[in-house]
């Protein structure tokens, strides 16, 4: 689907990845509507990129229910937006669950759901939903991130077959761990031993490749990454015990002691 003259809705836009993601979808002449939790920052993103914004809480069903009412139209949906919830499940309030399962899945299914009808009705759109390599294989103190993100793959190509012969493609980008901005560059914390990034520039061109060429799934990693994940699709304890080969015992610990402040 070509995405210049088409409306397109991006969550998430304020992030790192969200920035570079509206900045791209731009270039390629999307009539893009940008959203995010802070307002002061979506309206600075907005002005620079020249797009609307509509401010939303994607925890909170009514915002969700009211940006896809003030979005409607929109034939392509870039759902970005997402927590880290990494950490020891066991130090989360059910109000924190909520949340994280909120915004990474729950939000990505309603908004589908309020805004595909409109696409199958036009016989023409597209779904993009931006994962994570987490949504392949597990890691330690992740468990509710992941378990967002393997919900996600599992909705993405669930909904692709059932909006196939309606026009309306949806895709499932998957980035491994990403450097220059996100989570890891805002709150320095330490890559796993041996680790490569990617940019969010690659992460772009991927949801714009996938949009364009309606590409069900592409995987943003590195070689050894994506070995590692495809193995644990398969063969989950062989994976772990991979990893468990491959970094120091606290690692993992350290990663997420770095990232609670940006939960």
């Amino acid at each position: 689907m070509n995405i210049a003259g088409e409306t397109v809705l991006l969550t998430g836009a304020t992030g790192g990845i969200g920035r570079v993601l509206a900045e791209r979808l731009t270039e390629a002449g999307a009539d893009l509507i940008v959203t995010g939790r802070d307002a002061d920052a979506l309206r600075e993103l907005a002005t620079a990129v020249g797009a609307r914004w509509v401010p939303a809480d994607l925890a909170d069903p009514r915002d969700v229910t009211d940006l896809a009412e003030r979005c409607a139209g929109t034939s392509i949906l870039v759902a970005n937006a997402a927590l880290p919830a990494s950490g020891d499940l066991l130090e989360y309030t059910p109000e924190q669950v909520d949340r994280a399962l909120a915004v990474n899945l729950g939000s990505v299914a309603v908004l589908a759901r309020l805004l595909a009808p409109a696409m199958v009705g036009a016989g023409r759109g597209h779904l993009a939903f931006v994962g994570s390599m987490s949504g392949k294989a597990a890691t330690p103190y992740s468990s509710l991130y992941t378990a967002s993100k393997f919900g996600l793959r599992g909705f993405a190509h669930a909904l692709r077959l059932d909006l196939r012969e309606e026009g309306v493609g949806v895709s499932l980008i998957q980035p491994g761990f990403v450097g220059e901005a996100g989570m890891f560059a805002r709150t320095g914390a330490p890559l796993p031993r041996g680790a490569r990034t990617v940019t969010p520039d690659q992460v772009a061109t991927a949801v714009i490749r996938a949009v364009e060429r309606d590409r069900g799934e592409i995987n943003i990693a590195p070689v050894k990454l994506r070995l590692l994940c495809a193995l644990a699709v398969q063969f989950p304890a062989a994976a772990a015990w991979i990893q468990r080969q491959g970094a120091p015992d606290d690692t993992a610990r350290r990663i997420v002691d770095a990232q609670r402040a940006y939960r």
